[in-house]
C-alpha cells in the first residue's frame, strides 16, 4: 500500500496538511476555499460545510439543548460554569455529526466548526446584536470568552470542535449600514477596550479561527485589513488558524466600501491580508484573480493548508478519533437539560425588591400573570438559537409550580408593539381584561420587554425601527401603558423583564415593588423565574451592562470614542450599573487582604473575605475593580479586575483567594501602547461597583487597598 503522508497520525498536523494540499489541482484548491467547500472524492476528502452555530447551544441542527442567551449567560459572571456550558454544546455536537456524517449528511450547520463565541464589546444599548455578547466590560467578555472556547474545543489531542472569535474587530453596530459604515477609534481605546477579548481568546484559549467584522476600521474593511489580520491577529499576536468572513462581507469590498472595483479585486485583497475562507460568493472569483495577476497560487495554498491544518485537528482524516464514539444519546439528555435550568437561575438579576419577594403560594390564592411575554416561546431564544424538545414559558412556569393550589389568571394585555397607521391613534384591545385580571389578584407578574423580532441582526429582527437596533431604551408604548394601568389598580406588581439589552423603565422602578430582569432565558426559562420568584433559590445574577436612565446622556450611535460609554467612562449615575445585582440575603464584603506593592509584569494575589449576614443561602459574586492613580491614561472612573462566584450558607462567611492578572495593572497610552505609568492603584472589593449608586441600590460599600507600583 502506497504511503500517503497526510494519512500518517503520527505527524505534525501542518505537515499533514501541506501534503493532502500539494496533491490538489488548483481547481481543487480553489473550491475549499468557500465555506461549502467541495469534495475531492480522488483524496478521500469529503465535502464540508464550514458555516455553523452555537451561540449558547447548537443551532440550526435539529433538536438541542438550548442555554440562556450570551448576555444572559455573562450575567451569570461564572466562567467556570460558562466552560462546562461550553463543553456540553460541543459533546451534543459531536454526537449529531457523528451520525450525521454515518448518513452521508454533510449540510450546512451539520458541522463541527462553530462561528462562536460573538466578544465584541457592547458598547452601545441600541445595538440590536448585543445579546450576542458578553456585555460591555473587555475584562468580563475576555474571561468568558476564553472560558467559552476551551469548552467547546476540549482538551483532547483533537478538537473537539473549533470557535470561532467573532466580529473581528471594532464591531458594535449600526446595523443599517454595517456594510458600508467606517469605525473610526484611536488606537488608546482599540487596544484598550474593543481588542483585549480578541487577544485572550487567540493566546490564551488558542481559538482556532476569527471572523471578520462586515465594516471597516480606520478606513480598511475588516475582513481584508492589513492592519487587523497580518500587523495584529498574525504578527503581534501569533494567530496559528484560519480566518473566515462574515457572510457576504467581501463583496461589500466593491458593492458598499468601495475601496475595489470587482470581485476579483475584493477576493485578492482578502485573501492577500490573511482571509482564508469566503462565507460567501466572492472566491469563486479566486481563479479569475490568479489570471489576471492580482494573487499567487501562493496565497491560494497558504489559505487552503490553513483550512486543512483545521479539519485535521478536528481528527477528520483519523482512523478513529476519540469523540467518535459520543453516542446520539447524550444529545438533549437530562443532564443536559439540568444545566440549562441551573444556567437560568443563575443568569436572572433582580434589580428591586420592597421586599414583595420572595412571594409564598400558602398565602395567595389568586395570581394574574399578564404581558405579552408571559407565554411567549420567542423570549426564551434569544437569535442564533436552536430548537429544545420542550420549552417552558414563564406563565406555564409559575403554573408548574403554583399546581392547582393558586389560581392563575392570563392575560395578554398589550402586544409587543404596535405600529400605528400614520394619522391614527393605537387602540389596545388587550387592555380591559389585564386591568380585571390585576383588581381580581393578590398580585400581578407582569411579563413585558422586548423579544428577538425587535432588536438583533439585520434582516432577522423586525422591528418598526429597523434593522434590528433600538431607537429608544424606552418599553414600547403599548407595554408601558400596560405598565402602568396595571400599577393603578394598587395590586402589589413583579415586572419581569425579558430583553437582550438595557432598558430605561424609570416608572417601574418608581412604582413596580421588585423588578427581575430575566434575558432571554433558556429553554426552562419559566421554572427559572418561577424558582425565584417562590423563594427556592435566591436570585444570583449581575449585569454585564449598564442600564442607563435615558439615551439623552449617550454619544452619536456612530460614535466609537469610549467616552462618556459604559461604566468605565461614563459621567452620569446609571439607572442600575454594571455588576449590580440583588439577593434575597444580605452579604456584604468586609475584608479586603493585598499585598502594599506590585512589580511591573507580575500578578497579585489578594484574599477577600464575604459573610452572609441573613439567614438565607444564597450565592453572591465577589468582585474586583481597580483605579490607576497618578497617570493621565487611567479610564474615568475604575475597571473590573476580578470575580468569583461564591456559596454562601446562611450566617456564614468565606475568605475566597482572587488572583490579579498582570495585564490589568498597566494603562493603555495613546498610541495603544499598555504602560506600567502610574504611581499607584486603588484596588475595590465588594459585591458591585465601588460607585454612589451601587452603594444606594445595595446598602453595602466595598472595601479597599492601595498598592504601590515598583518598576
Amino acid at each position: 500500500m502506497e504511503y500517503v503522508k497526510y494519512l500518517d497520525e503520527s505527524l505534525p498536523d501542518k505537515e499533514r496538511a501541506a501534503d493532502l494540499v500539494s496533491r490538489m489541482t488548483l481547481e481543487e484548491k480553489a473550491s475549499q476555499l468557500k465555506y461549502d467547500a467541495s469534495a475531492v472524492e480522488r483524496l478521500g476528502i469529503p465535502s464540508y460545510n464550514w458555516w455553523n452555530e452555537a451561540l449558547h447551544g447548537v443551532a440550526r441542527a435539529g433538536t438541542a439543548t438550548m442555554f440562556p442567551q450570551a448576555i444572559a449567560l455573562a450575567a451569570m459572571f461564572d466562567d467556570v460554569l460558562l466552560e462546562k456550558i461550553a463543553d456540553v454544546i460541543s459533546t451534543e455536537g459531536r454526537a449529531k455529526y457523528n451520525q450525521y456524517t454515518k448518513k452521508g449528511d454533510r449540510a450546512i450547520y451539520k458541522g463541527l466548526t462553530y462561528w462562536s463565541p460573538n466578544v465584541n464589546i457592547f458598547r452601545d444599548p441600541r445595538w440590536g446584536r448585543g445579546h450576542e455578547t458578553y456585555g460591555e466590560d473587555p475584562f468580563l467578555s475576555s474571561r468568558l470568552g476564553v472560558a467559552f472556547v476551551k469548552g467547546i474545543q476540549g482538551k483532547g489531542k483533537r478538537l473537539k470542535a473549533a470557535a470561532c472569535a467573532k466580529h473581528f474587530a471594532v464591531h458594535s453596530g449600526p446595523e443599517h449600514n454595517r456594510h458600508s459604515f467606517n469605525a473610526v477609534v484611536s488606537k488608546k481605546d482599540m487596544y484598550e477596550t474593543y481588542l483585549p477579548a480578541f487577544e485572550a481568546c487567540v493566546k490564551e484559549a488558542k481559538v482556532e479561527s476569527v471572523m471578520g467584522a462586515y465594516n471597516r476600521t480606520n478606513g480598511e474593511p475588516c475582513c481584508g485589513s492589513k492592519t487587523l489580520l497580518k500587523d495584529i491577529l498574525r504578527g503581534k499576536w501569533k494567530f496559528d488558524g484560519h480566518v473566515v468572513s462574515d457572510c457576504g462581507a467581501l463583496g461589500d469590498f466593491h458593492y458598499h466600501h468601495l475601496v475595489t472595483k470587482s470581485f476579483e479585486e475584493s477576493a485578492a485583497l482578502a485573501l492577500t491580508n490573511g482571509c482564508d475562507l469566503n462565507c460567501g460568493g466572492t472566491y469563486l472569483y479566486v481563479l479569475s484573480a490568479l489570471e489576471k495577476g492580482l494573487i499567487t497560487e501562493e496565497d491560494i495554498d497558504r489559505s487552503v493548508t490553513r483550512l486543512m491544518t483545521t479539519r485535521i485537528r478536528l481528527g477528520m482524516f483519523d482512523k478513529q478519533c476519540e469523540y467518535d464514539s459520543i453516542p446520539y444519546a447524550a444529545n438533549d439528555c437530562q443532564a443536559h437539560k439540568d444545566m440549562a435550568l441551573e444556567a437560568s437561575k443563575k443568569a436572572m438579576v433582580l434589580l428591586k425588591n420592597n421586599g414583595l419577594l420572595p412571594l409564598d403560594k400558602e398565602k395567595l390564592s389568586t395570581i394574574a400573570v399578564i404581558g405579552p411575554n408571559a407565554n411567549s416561546r420567542s423570549v426564551l431564544k434569544g437569535n442564533y438559537e436552536g430548537v429544545p424538545s420542550r420549552y417552558v414559558t414563564l406563565l406555564e412556569g409559575i403554573q408548574n409550580y403554583v399546581g392547582g393550589d393558586v389560581r392563575v389568571e392570563y392575560a395578554m394585555g398589550s402586544p409587543l408593539y404596535l405600529n400605528p397607521v400614520e394619522g391614527q391613534e393605537p387602540y389596545n384591545e388587550y387592555l380591559s381584561e389585564a386591568i380585571i385580571c390585576a383588581e381580581e389578584a393578590d398580585v400581578a407578574i407582569l411579563c413585558l420587554g422586548l423579544d428577538p423580532s425587535m432588536e438583533g441582526e439585520e434582516g432577522d429582527a423586525h422591528n418598526p425601527y429597523g434593522s434590528g437596533d433600538k431607537a429608544t431604551l424606552d418599553l414600547p408604548p403599548c407595554q408601558e401603558e400596560l405598565l402602568r394601568k396595571v400599577v393603578e389598580t394598587g395590586t402589589p406588581t413583579v415586572l419581569i423583564l425579558a430583553n437582550g439589552s438595557a432598558l430605561s423603565v424609570n416608572y417601574a422602578d418608581e412604582h413596580c415593588d421588585a423588578i427581575l430582569e430575566a434575558w432571554y432565558s433558556g429553554q426552562q426559562g419559566g421554572d427559572a423565574a418561577a424558582s425565584i420568584l417562590f423563594g427556592e433559590c435566591s436570585p444570583s445574577g449581575k449585569l454585564p451592562v449598564t442600564f442607563y436612565r435615558s439615551t439623552e446622556e449617550l454619544p452619536d450611535f456612530e460614535d466609537y470614542a469610549m467616552k462618556n460609554r459604559t461604566y468605565r467612562y461614563m459621567e452620569k449615575e446609571a439607572l442600575y450599573p454594571f455588576g449590580y445585582g440583588l439577593t434575597y440575603g444580605k452579604a456584604a464584603v468586609t475584608d479586603l487582604q493585598a499585598p502594599e506593592q506590585v512589580r511591573e509584569g507580575e500578578s497579585l494575589t489578594v484574599q477577600v473575605t464575604i459573610e452572609n449576614q441573613s439567614d438565607v443561602e444564597m450565592e453572591e459574586v465577589v468582585q474586583l475593580y481597580i483605579k490607576h492613580n497618578g497617570t493621565p491614561y487611567a479610564v474615568r472612573n475604575h475597571s473590573l479586575c476580578g470575580f468569583q462566584r461564591v456559596s454562601l450558607p446562611a450566617h456564614s462567611s468565606k475568605t475566597v483567594t482572587l488572583t490579579i492578572r498582570p495585564e490589568s495593572f498597566p494603562v493603555v497610552n495613546e498610541d495603544g501602547d499598555r504602560v506600567f505609568d502610574a504611581k499607584s492603584a486603588t484596588l475595590f472589593a465588594g459585591i458591585g461597583q465601588p460607585d454612589a449608586r451601587t452603594e444606594q441600590l445595595t446598602g453595602t460599600k466595598a472595601v479597599k487597598a492601595e498598592i504601590l507600583y515598583i518598576k
